[in-house]
């Protein structure tokens, strides 16, 4: 049997010192849901939160399978702690799951250049203009596909404004970059950046991803940054950020 862990720090030494701010923010009981074998002592534990899930503790299948029925979710991206876990994954879903390898960013508070930070920002062409993410531009993204990561772990723009921060660029009124926080953490966000397909490759990404990081610093948070592909890398390393690691990850359809 699968369990809601409502004292989700329960299953934190399943979890350990795995540097992963999803995982803080279901443990913190910010946003995101943490299940688990068991509710006292658990062996095994999922944390759940948007298209992300990870998997600590023992491997359980029940737990794997569990996963994508809340929420009624048709995608899911799965993150194993270990081979083990990720067997399971493949055990499971078969074909359905597809690995891929994601990139991890070393998470350094005090390595931010301020200065070339906002000389980034400086480079914005006249014909754009930056703003932070207001209630408007909130309901707007909730409503836009392309933007909508921006903000869709927000029930409400006081939640935002408390566990949020966002950077948008629009031309002509329209929103055509942005850089937002996917999930946030007490003590930070994590980043989540994205461009309008016909505005890519005009520098727009980098210059949101600066504002938001010097925002970040402003209000004492941290912005992690976790990298899809090697193009994500690039970025983050413009702004300040080192790579890490590799890491396995499983996008599986549902």
């Amino acid at each position: 049997m699968i369990y809601r862990l409502l004292q989700t720090e329960k299953s934190a030494p399943l979890f350990g010192e795995w540097q992963e701010t999803m995982i803080w923010s279901c443990l913190q009981g910010i946003m995101g849901t943490i299940y688990a074998d068991a509710p006292e002592k658990p062996a095994s534990a999922m944390a759940l939160l948007g298209d992300f899930c990870f998997f600590a503790g023992k491997p359980n299948k029940e737990l794997v399978l569990y996963g994508p029925g809340r929420g009624g979710r048709k995608f899911l991206i799965m993150v194993p702690q270990n081979d083990k876990w990720a067997e399971l994954i493949k055990v499971c879903y078969g074909e359905r799951a597809k690995k891929v390898i994601r990139y991890a960013i070393k998470k350094e508070p005090d390595i931010f250049d301020q200065k070339a930070l906002k000389d980034v920002v400086e480079e914005l062409p006249d014909e754009y203009t930056l703003e932070l993410m207001d209630e408007s531009l909130f309901r707007k993204c909730k409503e836009i596909k392309w933007c909508r990561d921006w903000v869709s772990q927000y029930d409400t723009f006081d939640e935002y404004q408390k566990y949020g921060l966002g950077a948008v660029i629009l031309k002509d009124g329209e929103m055509v970059s942005g850089a937002s926080s996917y999930s946030g953490y007490r003590g930070g966000i994590e980043v989540q950046i994205d461009t309008r397909e016909d505005f890519r490759r005009r520098g727009l990404a980098g210059i949101c991803g600066a504002r938001l990081i010097l925002e970040c610093l402003k209000r004492g948070w941290y912005p992690s940054w976790d990298a899809q592909n090697r193009q994500s890398v690039a970025l983050a390393e413009k702004l300040g950020y080192h790579f890490e690691k590799e890491y396995a990850a499983y996008e599986v359809s549902l």
